[in-house]
């Protein structure tokens, strides 16, 4: 980790801590600054991942400086208080970096810590929006990103817009050769339609439209017609209130006559296994994605990852794995692909180059830069 100093005190504000990128994100910063000998406190409304928070030995401050409300603006004073003693204030959501703006502001130029930002997505630019552009540094998690932030808001320096790529662990997503036929086994035991020697492709994402499943459908279909007894499970499909998209793909699946080998199910709880049981993984999102975390996981693990090269997504594909990048919906181009990664294993990275060290070890030395210790 980045050596400074002295210890800093670290303010990250989020909405909350339930779930999601930006979440793990944090953790992920808190973690590095506590085993660096740093104080780390996060601000938000809490949630499921708090208990991990608090065991790495980050702080929580429980303020709802997420909601959507003027009357949020009043947890500003709260906020004052405790950037007091703070070295970095780093805001990784709209509101929040609002509300954190606004307490800043209230202090005297002397006492005031930096002010950092992460742009995590690709937001619709407005005014609201173009507070993630204000830091002293803006951190991008894709090129994609950074050249999103620059168009929109072409006032903005260049100089002081980052690129830190979110990162993988590798002992989490270790590295498989070949499909792990005894994992494919016990998943065909769970969902029948995924049983057969034929190749499995996994489609991980929650359920919304966005996510390109009728695309992962049709590709199925493409694939069967040609020969390939080809499954698909479509994994973190299955969710709550989301009951009429889910019928909408199962109709979508019958009337093409792939429903007995489409599995729709709930997220799973070892996403690193589903990876290491497939043949190869589609990120098939129809809208230009910040970053794309499912493509580094897959190929960490050594699966193929087959995507259209947009966004984030494309971007990695591009840097990682030029063979499983696809031209944006079309369908036809992706069967073939699809094929050809079905017959001849491509080439994979040897190691993971956006690898969650890698990640922790930038943001600390940014924030060594932006309080002059490096």
């Amino acid at each position: 980790m980045t050596v400074t100093t002295r210890p800093l005190c670290v303010v990250q504000l989020l909405p909350a801590l339930d779930s999601g990128g930006v979440e793990r994100s944090t953790l992920e910063i808190a973690s590095a600054l506590v085993a660096a000998g740093h104080r780390a406190i996060v601000v938000s409304e809490g949630g499921r991942l708090l208990p991990g928070l608090l065991a790495s030995g980050a702080e929580h401050v429980d303020l709802p400086i997420g909601r959507k409300s003027p009357l949020t603006l009043r947890h500003a004073r709260a906020l004052r208080a405790l950037f007091a003693q703070a070295d970095v204030v780093h805001a990784r959501s709209r509101f929040p970096a609002w509300v954190g703006w606004l307490a800043l502001r209230g202090m005297p130029p002397e006492r005031r810590p930096h002010f950092v930002t992460t742009v995590h997505g690709l937001n619709s630019p407005s005014r609201y929006s173009a507070i993630l552009s204000r830091g002293e540094r803006g951190i991008c998690v894709s090129e994609t990103v950074r050249a999103h932030v620059l168009r929109h808001y072409p006032k903005v320096d260049p100089q002081r817009l980052v690129v830190i790529p979110r990162g993988v662990d590798p002992a989490a997503f270790p590295r498989v050769a070949g499909v792990d036929r005894a994992l494919r086994a016990a998943l065909a035991v769970r969902y029948p339609a995924l049983g057969g020697d034929g190749p499995l492709l996994l489609l991980p994402g929650r359920g919304t439209r966005l996510k390109g499943h009728a695309d992962g459908i049709d590709l199925l279909v493409r694939l069967r017609q040609q020969g390939i007894d080809a499954r698909l499970w479509m994994a973190g499909l299955v969710q709550a209130g989301r009951g009429h998209y889910l019928a909408e793909l199962q109709a979508r699946a019958r009337d093409a006559g792939v429903a007995e080998v489409v599995a729709m199910t709930e997220a799973t709880s070892d996403i690193a296994q589903a990876y290491a049981a497939s043949d190869v993984v589609l990120q098939l999102s129809r809208k230009p994605e910040a970053f794309g975390r499912t493509v580094i996981e897959a190929l960490c693990v050594g699966r193929p990852l087959l995507g259209w090269a947009h966004g984030g997504v494309g971007e990695l594909l591009a840097e990682l794995s030029p063979e499983g990048a696809v031209a944006p919906f079309d369908a036809e181009a992706l069967a073939l692909r699809a094929q050809a990664l079905l017959d001849t294993a491509p080439a994979l990275p040897a190691t993971m180059p956006h690898s969650l060290q890698a990640m922790q070890e930038a943001t600390l030395a940014l924030y060594a830069s932006v309080t002059g210790q490096t």
